[in-house]
């Protein structure tokens, strides 16, 4: 009777671990619309400062309140949810215009949101930004 415990133990073991295995693979999927990210936009004003701390030609990450704003032109700015729409991890670094996923090495063009590395495939999204007294603000209605 021992070896037929022992027996189920090993199935129900292996059982288990195969569950583990399949949500961690179902964490992971590329197909995700927006990962495991709650609010990757901000559903209240967030002032981020002087407006000329974002380069023309460049772009900035505000990584604590979690968006990317870049200025294509002079007084023009476009901001995106930092939240990798993979896992919604927040990107932890730009390279120029690209922003990394520090998780599983998404990257995403911060000028359009565009993922393009994954395993993302899903662009970031915009967030409304302004300048409003020589600070940008983004908001849900900016």
């Amino acid at each position: 009777m021992s070896g037929q415990s022992t027996a189920r133990r090993t199935v129900l073991k292996g059982a288990a671990l195969a569950g583990a295995a399949g949500l961690g693979v179902a964490a992971c999927s590329t197909e995700s619309k927006l990962g495991h990210a709650e609010n990757p936009t901000p559903t209240a004003p967030v002032d981020l400062g002087p407006a000329d701390a974002v380069p023309v030609g460049g772009a900035k990450l505000y990584r604590e309140q979690r968006l990317v704003v870049s200025c294509p032109a002079e007084g023009q700015y476009k901001a995106f949810s930092a939240q990798c729409t993979h896992a919604g991890c927040v990107l932890d670094k730009l390279e120029g215009t690209e922003g990394n996923c520090p998780c599983h090495g998404s990257r995403f063009d911060v000028t359009t949101g565009k993922a393009v590395r994954g395993p993302a495939t899903v662009p970031l999204p915009e967030v409304p930004v302004k300048v409003a007294g020589g600070k940008l603000v983004a908001a849900p209605e900016a």
